[in-house]
């Protein structure tokens, strides 16, 4: 699958909170990945449980890992990544200069689909986790904002993209992304992550 050479913008969204924005691939090649992974990775709606009222989430969900991961009071069981997203995880790996060992993929069918505020920031992932997202097809706008202040920031993020969040983001934001009924085709996002055997831990 033909990539570009990235160009790679580096900026914070406050002290300790960097984000690192590379344009890696060209229209056809994203398309190329988007479809590939399309047809790889088993997409489904499942539930989650915000505030002890368990709701659809409004996207299609999947994954690929060898530990099991848990958010919003769901844990996502160990899967096999196909072809295409480890190849995927390496190119993510070769960008970042960080390690991944899991795939959390969501397709947003339209506008209508969206993900609400929140922060990657669970046990598993340890103190400073670094979250890597990819964006695939509609473009789609990317909200920030601080948990204990009145920092806001948003981004439009395009097809081919590479977002990098380090340091204390997630601990110090929150982020989401709104409805927008003008997007009527999908946009498709791989975000990888570190996950932590939190298992052999609980056992001792």
């Amino acid at each position: 699958m033909p990539t570009l050479s990235p160009a790679c913008i580096n900026w914070e969204l406050a002290e300790d909170c960097p984000l690192e924005l590379h344009q890696v691939m060209d229209e056809p090649g994203a398309r190329d990945w988007m479809n590939s992974l399309l047809a790889e990775v088993a997409l489904e709606e499942r539930s989650i449980t915000l505030f002890g009222k368990t709701i659809l989430q409004p996207r299609l969900v999947g994954w690929g890992g060898e530990l099991p991961y848990t958010y919003s009071g769901q844990t996502l069981a160990p899967r096999r990544m196909g072809q295409h997203l480890t190849a995927l995880q390496l190119l993510t790996q070769e960008l970042s200069g960080h390690p991944f060992n899991h795939a959390l993929v969501n397709l947003y069918r339209n506008g209508a689909d969206s993900m609400g505020m929140h922060s990657d920031d669970e046990v598993e992932l340890g103190q400073r986790p670094v979250i890597a997202s990819w964006s695939f097809g509609s473009s789609r706008r990317l909200v920030f904002a601080e948990k204990k202040g009145k920092i806001r920031h948003q981004l439009s993020l395009s097809s081919g993209q590479l977002l990098v969040m380090a340091g204390a983001t997630q601990h110090r934001f929150r982020h989401g992304l709104p409805k927008d009924p003008r997007v009527q085709t999908p946009r498709l996002n791989v975000t990888f992550r570190w996950v932590q055997d939190t298992r052999s831990a609980a056992r001792r």
